[in-house]
């Protein structure tokens, strides 16, 4: 009871403090921990991280570091697919999905650690805290994917969120914190929503890891305004490689990759798969084509005003 409740508040506190993180400590604790289900856990991170990111976003959003749309549109797309990625985790076992987890966990984790963020020197006092032109293609695409994760495994997406806000949008990196929480809010709600037909709730438990987060939240929000969030998030990040290694150990097993040579045998399983490639690798291609050509659309417009 006071281990779950102290990992709860170490949930919370990360929400409060980077935007993100919640989820990817919420599963591994309730599935390796405590024994919970693999989609038990999922869903009930839906609820704690859901919950805990809107308590953590009242700090934020009171210093004015949220801006509500690009939250919004980020936020109803990735509602859409949180949705399907809900309905999608139903047609996968439990130890399939820890296995996505660990997967998604442990690359969000290299992001972490090797991706620089953008150096704002002086810009990022001059320029508001919201701009006022939001790439909305990019918001509505990377938003999608973002929730289909978070729709899926039970990834709030925070980590993903936040630089998406940072390059995608230009975001400075409170604002994009302050954002991101909104946006996991969202996410979350559409993903329980998803989950709701085959996942099986622990009332007492989320409780339990709820009340836990919230309080974290809420201490990490204050903790915000005094520590650097770069840095704590290149330690973070070693930290959910190590978790990503500790879930891929244990989801997998000979008799998971033994059920492989089963689905070789099914020419459906096949047909579904290559149907499957096809449709990731059309998105990787709409994804670059819109990543492309939208910096040159918004450049357009702002031309003349630069040669008046």
């Amino acid at each position: 009871m006071i281990l779950t409740l102290i990992l709860a508040i170490c949930i919370g506190l990360l929400l409060g403090l980077l935007g993100g993180g919640g989820s990817i400590l919420t599963v591994p604790m309730l599935v390796y921990v405590l024994h919970v289900p693999p989609k038990t856990a999922i869903v009930t991170s839906f609820v704690v991280v859901g919950v805990s990111s809107l308590m953590a976003l009242i700090p934020h959003a009171r210093r004015g570091h949220v801006c509500w749309k690009s939250a919004l549109v980020f936020g109803l797309a990735g509602m859409l697919g949180a949705f399907g990625g809900g309905r999608l985790a139903g047609h996968f076992s439990g130890d399939w999905l820890m296995v996505f987890f660990g997967a998604i966990t442990f690359l969000t984790g290299l992001a972490m650690i090797f991706k620089k963020a953008p150096s704002q020197p002086a810009v990022e006092q001059t320029l508001p805290m919201c701009p006022l032109q939001t790439p909305i293609l990019r918001l509505l695409f990377d938003g999608i994917l973002v929730g289909g994760l978070t729709g899926l495994v039970g990834v709030g997406g925070g980590f993903l969120i936040v630089p998406a806000l940072t390059l995608l949008v230009g975001l400075p990196m409170p604002a994009a914190i302050g954002t991101s929480l909104l946006v996991i809010v969202m996410n979350a709600s559409a993903g329980l929503s998803g989950y709701a037909n085959h996942a099986q709730l622990d009332i007492p438990l989320m409780a339990l890891v709820t009340a836990g987060a919230v309080m974290g939240s809420f201490l990490g929000g204050w903790l915000s305004n005094f520590i650097s969030a770069a840095a704590l998030r290149r330690g973070f990040g070693w930290f959910v490689m190590l978790v990503a290694v500790y879930v891929l150990f244990n989801a997998l097993s000979w008799q998971l990759l033994a059920s492989l040579e089963l689905w070789q045998d099914d020419e459906r399983a096949w047909r579904r798969g290559l149907a499957g490639l096809a449709a990731l690798l059309a998105l990787g291609l709409i994804g670059k084509r819109i990543h492309s050509r939208t910096p040159r659309s918004e450049a357009l417009p702002m031309s003349p005003r630069h040669h008046l």
